[in-house]
């Protein structure tokens, strides 16, 4: 194993739940070397947790594991999965959606599920609300360690039982695409769509080029306007808006010095469709 674990959680950092997890990774192996993904997911957000799961994974070596927490149904009868990635990469988590970016954009190799009862971080037996601590770090840091091999840290399942969510696939005619807004660039509000760069290029989209841009939330226009296409926001005047290739080669759209999502309330999910009209 590579020895590297990388940690998301929706715990924040204004306790001490986050450090009693590197606690425990570091008394299973003290030459771990552990990262964080990020603590701030919004609490029990599993869509959110997901993408940022995609949005990290591939950058890092094969052999690596990341633990991540966002787990509203803890203590309950949900599972606990350890999924092998086609890059080799690993990933401990509830099993409740988390892992739907991954396998439809990096690919799954093989799932097993965790025993709980079993699998665990000795003299936690009684307790039932902390499986960051308790399950998902203690069996992520002996994966990565080397201490325990992936199969035997539970039974094979079949990757088509997996909880997911829906993904809305873009779609691209002669004159329109559409797509939805996944997630936002939190600190500086710019929405990211799931529309791949590949649209662009088949309609040969050019630096300078305008596009009719509609945002809906449910069918209700929220954002209508032209918007130009520009390599970075530097090609735009500050607080004008900008269509650009983010760094997961899909569609972005922001203002240059503003926050696109706040000036404009634009939320992410399904809920809420992006349409690009040639001019």
């Amino acid at each position: 194993m590579s020895g590297f674990l990388v940690v998301q959680t929706d715990f924040g950092l204004q306790d001490g739940a986050v450090n009693a997890m590197y606690g425990v990774a570091y008394q299973v192996s003290p030459t771990l070397i552990i990262n964080n993904l990020t603590h701030e997911i919004e609490p029990y957000n599993i869509h959110d947790a997901s993408y940022r799961l995609l949005q990290a994974v591939s950058y890092w070596p094969a052999g690596t594991v990341f633990v991540s927490v966002v787990d509203p149904g803890v203590g309950s009868t949900r599972r606990s999965v350890v999924a092998e990635l086609s890059g080799g990469q690993y990933v401990i988590t509830p099993d409740n959606g988390t892992l739907t970016y991954l396998a439809q954009y990096i690919g799954i190799k093989e799932v097993r599920q965790i025993d709980e009862e079993i699998q665990r971080l000795p003299g936690s037996s009684e307790s039932h609300t902390f499986h960051g601590r308790d399950v998902y770090v203690y069996n992520g840091a002996r994966l990565a360690s080397g201490k325990v091999g992936f199969v035997e840290l539970g039974n094979k399942i079949a990757t088509s039982e997996l909880v997911a969510f829906s993904l809305v696939t873009p779609l691209q005619n002669e004159n329109t695409i559409t797509g939805t807004i996944d997630i936002t660039d939190i600190r500086f509000g710019s929405l990211w769509t799931n529309i791949p760069v590949d649209f662009f290029k088949k309609w040969q989209v050019e630096y300078g080029q305008r596009l009719l841009v509609k945002i809906y939330y449910q069918d209700v226009v929220r954002y209508q306007d032209e918007v130009v296409f520009g390599r970075s926001f530097a090609q735009v005047a500050p607080k004008e808006a900008v269509l650009y290739i983010n760094s997961l080669l899909n569609v972005g759209l922001g203002i240059n010095l503003d926050s696109f999502s706040k000036v404009y309330q634009i939320g992410t999910g399904n809920d809420w469709t992006i349409e690009l009209t040639q001019i």
